[in-house]
């Protein structure tokens, strides 16, 4: 997705939430300024159902909750709401959450290339503020490779490689899985 900044006066979070309500696209928020989230390619939405779905049938019944793009998150410790692509709480305090949750195991998201530094830069370090969250995955929409960023019992985040023929394991939601799996079908450029 892509992140274009509104030229309004600074919102409360009260203020923000009710004035979204009232748009057609979707707007993260950082400490009063909101930032439009405009649609992503094909190959990005592909990908985020494929992994949606596969994560939503393992955890069928369980104490975890799935969400897509639409759930928002509230960064811990900060005035900020975020929507990555996909995230999983076990957390029973995001039970019957209404506007966010706050409390993710697992956050996925998609790479495009207009937010992949955004990605793996300032959204990862605002994300890395969670207590909760033990893993941070960023998947490639155009070739095969998730990057995987696991915290360590340091509290230390740790970077996993999946490649082609690579068992992705995802501890946090105890899932493993070829990495061919999400990229069945997709269509990559050539040098991947």
């Amino acid at each position: 997705m892509i992140a274009a900044r509104e030229q309004l006066p600074k919102l409360t979070p009260e203020e923000y939430f009710a004035w979204e309500e009232q748009q057609e696209v979707k707007h993260e928020y950082f400490d009063g300024e909101v930032f439009a989230m405009t649609g992503g390619v094909p190959n990005h939405s592909r990908i985020a159902v494929k992994l949606t779905t596969l994560i939503d049938t393992h955890l069928d019944d369980g104490g975890c909750q799935v969400f897509n793009s639409d759930a928002r998150i509230k960064v811990e410790n900060a005035n900020k709401f975020v929507y990555p692509d996909l995230s999983v709480s076990c957390d029973e305090r995001d039970r019957g959450a209404e506007k966010f949750i706050s409390y993710p195991c697992l956050i996925i998201e998609v790479l495009s290339p207009s937010t992949e530094a955004y990605d793996r830069g300032n959204k990862f370090e605002l994300y890395r503020r969670s207590s909760t969250l033990q893993e941070y995955a960023l998947v490639s929409a155009d070739k095969t490779a998730i990057d995987l960023y696991r915290k360590d019992d340091l509290n230390r985040w740790q970077a996993i490689y999946y490649r082609d023929g690579d068992i992705v394991e995802l501890k946090s939601i105890d899932l493993t899985f070829p990495v061919e799996r999400i990229y069945r079908g997709i269509e990559k450029n050539s040098d991947s």
